[in-house]
């Protein structure tokens, strides 16, 4: 248990210095959108074009982990808009914001991080494959969800939107771009690789003291059972869905994943939601409770990463 510990403690210690610091004022809150841009619009597309360009195409695109991730959070999207939408009596929008929360980690801030400290060879590739998912289609199918639960002739017009914002995304042209090394046979100078390198070198530590940042100044008005099921469906029931989708696919004929793949989805699907969920939520009335959650499931997600990395460990050994 101690080597789990000292693989998680190194990022809520970096989360918990940002959070420090921008208390106590030595940085302001609006420090963090300006380095949290950094990370989103430098940082991080330097980091999968590296992941992308350096990696065989067919490494790339490894149609199982794309599949299973995809099939597991789009039960995860399910049972929690179930969840909310019947049990809880939340409105439709409440609910898909909702459903939001328990299917959308925060690969690149938390996730990356922890998978650059347990399977640092395979970090990079399920990085890129996992932002694949979630930015083509898990959030542009859940903004979708969340305006059709509103009503009105603009949810197509918002699902226009999003695909276009999509195709000016920092991450996607970084992934594409990537793409195309492999693809067109290039190779890229060295000149050029130590350059993407002091980019993506910057990703890790700082994407984590964002995080820590962002959270001052959430209001902890609200907390309550309404919390529970969001929190246990992001941090327990996504990486179990994805686990069984990803275990079921190759009985379905598919090939079976590498374990460290395996193991790499699992981790990122138990990741917390993404940073950017409470700023997502905002445009449905929802970011007070959004921003709450994030708070609560980012510091509980220090127990049951610990949980999943022992678990892993475990089957490995198993194995």
């Amino acid at each position: 248990m101690l080597d789990i510990l000292a693989i998680t403690t190194p990022i809520y210690v970096l989360i918990l210095l940002g959070y420090t610091l921008t208390r106590l004022g030595l940085f302001a809150r609006a420090d963090m959108r300006v380095l949290g841009k950094f990370v989103i619009n430098l940082a991080l597309p330097a980091l999968l074009f590296r992941a992308l360009a350096q990696r065989q195409l067919g490494e790339i695109l490894n149609l199982t982990y794309l599949l299973g991730y995809l099939l597991g959070s789009l039960a995860m999207i399910g049972l929690g808009y179930a969840w909310f939408r019947r049990v809880a009596g939340q409105s439709a929008t409440a609910s898909a914001v909702g459903a939001m929360g328990v299917s959308c980690s925060n690969s690149g801030y938390v996730g990356y991080p922890i998978l650059l400290l347990t399977l640092a060879p395979v970090a990079g590739v399920s990085l890129a494959l996992n932002m694949v998912v979630e930015n083509l289609f898990v959030i542009p199918f859940l903004l979708f969800l969340a305006d059709c639960t509103r009503g009105g002739p603009d949810r197509w017009r918002s699902l226009t939107r999003s695909l276009a914002r999509l195709a000016r995304n920092p991450l996607i042209l970084g992934m594409i771009a990537g793409l195309s090394i492999p693809l067109l046979g290039l190779s890229l100078p060295a000149p050029a690789v130590r350059t993407v390198d002091m980019l993506a070198a910057a990703c890790s530590g700082l994407a984590l003291f964002v995080v820590g940042g962002t959270l001052v100044g959430v209001s902890h008005e609200g907390l309550g059972l309404r919390l529970v099921p969001l929190v246990v469906g992001k941090l327990i029931l996504h990486p179990l869905l994805v686990f069984l989708a990803l275990s079921a696919l190759p009985l379905l004929g598919l090939s079976a994943i590498d374990p460290s793949l395996m193991m790499a989805a699992v981790l990122l699907a138990a990741m917390p939601m993404m940073g950017i969920y409470p700023t997502l939520a905002q445009a449905y009335g929802q970011e007070d409770f959004s921003a709450v959650a994030l708070l609560v499931t980012t510091f509980a997600s220090f127990f049951s990463l610990s949980g999943v990395l022992w678990l892993l460990q475990r089957s490995q050994a198993l194995v």
